[in-house]
């Protein structure tokens, strides 16, 4: 390390202001942040400085993702595999080969259209590459279903980039969770790719692995057999380890607790949003259970679709979420309350927990303009002003 870091401080002078390559100087400052943590120190206002830096947040998030994306690639081929009736004679690597070849092609474009777009952003203004996309580049690939072609794909990551994020300011100042936004562009722009029997197994063989499946194939998830009245095909141990049609990274209640127990354990995520969520979620649920409007067990809906996934990853955003102590608790039951009436009411739309964060983002400011000017005036008011 203490070579890279010599050879850096070499040809570091190449991209500062006059230097040869000073045009490329936010794309080496991005590389050698996301290598080091920064020296720099602001240089007015006041500051509240702490031993890890958003970069370092950012990997953190990547990490504790990492068990849902595994899981993921080895549930595609075991999909594959299974819809095709060769899964008893294929073997781990054979399944996992599978997926991580259908998936990996996804994340590439992600970060190649998301980091290009931030790139060009930061060199365009003269700014420093922010590091937000780290995060959204891995996470837009593991809420979308197999079957979404590439170039849809890279038409949501841009949007998302652009309309979502950059509009705004940057990292920090969206008010929208930019994957989030990826996934309801997909939805609405191209709806036929993210519902339907047909998108959520891989049916092409790749490179050898997989079988060809024919095209009136069709593998319903089992949150969409409920929307519909049917009984699931899976069964509830099927539906906790993940081993059921859906998006990429949302299957496994086990991998996405995981990630869970990472982000809590580190701080990053608010234990208090990611309850409330729960809460709100199982209130809902049980509402409408015992009111006759579902035949779903309650605790049900946390076990299918992108409910865990969403309240874990995508609720807790600190940028897009409420930030004070007593907003985290109404945006998170907000959000659980609203996926599960989604759900519930409107059959032509099962998922409902994207949907339902993207309202969540869009009254956060509010709520946490409402808790801010109760606080101030409690604290006038025991201080004797009016």
């Amino acid at each position: 390390m203490k070579a890279l870091r010599n050879y850096l401080n070499k040809i570091k002078p190449n991209f500062e202001k006059e230097g040869k390559l000073h045009a490329f100087r936010s794309i080496f400052d991005g590389f050698e942040t996301f290598l080091y943590v920064p020296n720099a120190t602001a240089k007015t206002g006041v500051s509240i400085h702490d031993a890890i830096d958003s970069k370092r947040i950012m990997s953190m998030v990547v990490i504790a993702l990492m068990p849902a994306m595994l899981f993921g690639m080895y549930n595609i081929g075991y999909q594959n595999y299974l819809a095709a009736g060769t899964l008893a004679t294929a073997t781990f690597w054979e399944i996992f080969g599978f997926g991580f070849l259908a998936v990996l092609p996804k994340i590439i474009v992600s970060y190649v259209v998301g980091l290009g777009i931030e790139f060009a952003w930061a060199q365009w203004k003269g700014e420093e590459i922010q590091e937000g996309y780290l995060v959204s580049g891995i996470l837009i690939p593991l809420i979308v279903p197999v079957g979404c072609p590439l170039w849809m794909l890279a038409l949501a990551c841009a949007f998302s980039v652009i309309f979502c994020k950059e509009i705004f300011g940057g990292t920090g100042m969206n008010i929208f969770n930019p994957a989030i936004a990826a996934r309801m562009f997909l939805f609405f722009s191209y709806p036929s790719v993210m519902t339907g029997d047909k998108v959520w197994v891989a049916q092409e063989s790749i490179f050898g692995l997989g079988n060809n499946l024919p095209d009136t194939f069709t593998a319903a998830t089992p949150l969409g057999q409920v929307a519909q009245n049917i009984t699931p095909d899976a069964s509830i141990l099927d539906m906790v380890y993940g081993f059921i049609p859906g998006s990429i990274g949302e299957t496994s209640v086990i991998a996405i607790a995981i990630g869970a127990v990472i982000l809590l354990w580190t701080g990053i995520a608010s234990w208090r949003t990611m309850l409330s969520v729960f809460v709100g979620g199982a209130l809902m649920a049980v509402l409408f259970e015992q009111t006759g409007k579902t035949d779903m067990v309650w605790w049900h809906q946390f076990i299918l679709g992108g409910f865990a996934f969403g309240a874990v990853f995508m609720a807790t955003d600190p940028v897009t979420s409420c930030r004070t102590t007593c907003g985290q608790y109404i945006y998170g039951f907000l959000i659980g309350a609203m996926a599960v009436i989604i759900r519930v009411m409107n059959a032509g739309y099962p998922e409902g927990m994207m949907l339902a964060i993207f309202f969540g983002n869009m009254f956060a400011p509010t709520i946490d303009h409402f808790i801010v000017e109760r606080n101030i005036s409690k604290r006038l008011k025991r201080g004797g002003t009016k």
